[in-house]
């Protein structure tokens, strides 16, 4: 049986970091200095398109910020790619203070209060990241990783089925909620689809099948 973790959104050799595969725009406008008032029109989801490689996804978020905004926010995810999380946390803060809706910042956020074993505030950021855009599957996958964590297994369950009823490829969740199911939940049927589901994905993952053989030992006694 495999080891009780689940897999997080990755690149190759990267820490498992939204912002790794996230590219903002940046525009010559000054950095907002104020938090702009929430409108109607403001919260309205942006537009999130994903593209698939050999490697992986890449999120584009259609969102326009400042080149300091910007700057910043890259210097965050290098912090956090370093496991320094007290520090990439605080610079994201002040990201989001700047530009509140840019939902990657707060995926990221959350990515990294996870990482760094605050998983009620994780919760919390990952759950403004859904509320700023419902469309987004990272979102969705991240949110159940915390969710796992803290013991609340029919809510991971939930976010990870979510995540791929908004993008059915995304192979990280079908291992996410296979491992969730096995492990977790006990439910053997939800882990063999959703095991078969990665496994043809991504068919050269030695380990999947180990797990899949695994399964039928156990579902055979």
């Amino acid at each position: 049986m495999r080891s009780q973790t689940d897999t997080g959104f990755a690149m190759p050799g990267r820490v498992a970091l939204l912002a790794v595969a996230c590219c903002l725009a940046a525009c010559s406008a000054p950095a907002l200095r104020e938090k702009p008032k929430q409108t109607e029109k403001a919260v309205q989801p942006l537009r999130v398109d994903i593209q698939q490689d050999a490697t992986g996804f890449t999120i584009m978020e259609d969102v326009r910020v400042s080149p300091a905004v910007r700057a910043e926010y890259e210097s965050a995810v290098r912090l956090l790619e370093q496991d320094q999380y007290e520090q990439g946390i605080a610079a994201l803060l002040k990201v989001i203070e700047s530009a509140p809706n840019v939902t990657a910042a707060h995926i990221d956020l959350g990515i990294g209060y996870a990482r760094a074993g605050e998983l009620t505030k994780a919760e919390e950021s990952l759950k403004k990241a859904v509320q700023l855009n419902p469309r987004h599957p990272i979102a969705y996958n991240e949110l159940g990783m915390v969710y796992r964590r803290d013991g609340k297994f029919d809510q991971a369950r939930a976010s990870y089925e979510k995540a791929l009823e908004l993008f059915p490829l995304f192979h990280f969740a079908q291992r996410n909620l296979a491992i969730l199911c096995d492990v977790y939940l006990a439910d053997l049927s939800c882990a063999r689809q959703h095991y078969e589901a990665y496994r043809q994905a991504v068919p050269g993952d030695a380990e999947t099948t180990k797990w899949l053989a695994d399964l039928d030992a156990r579902a055979s006694r």
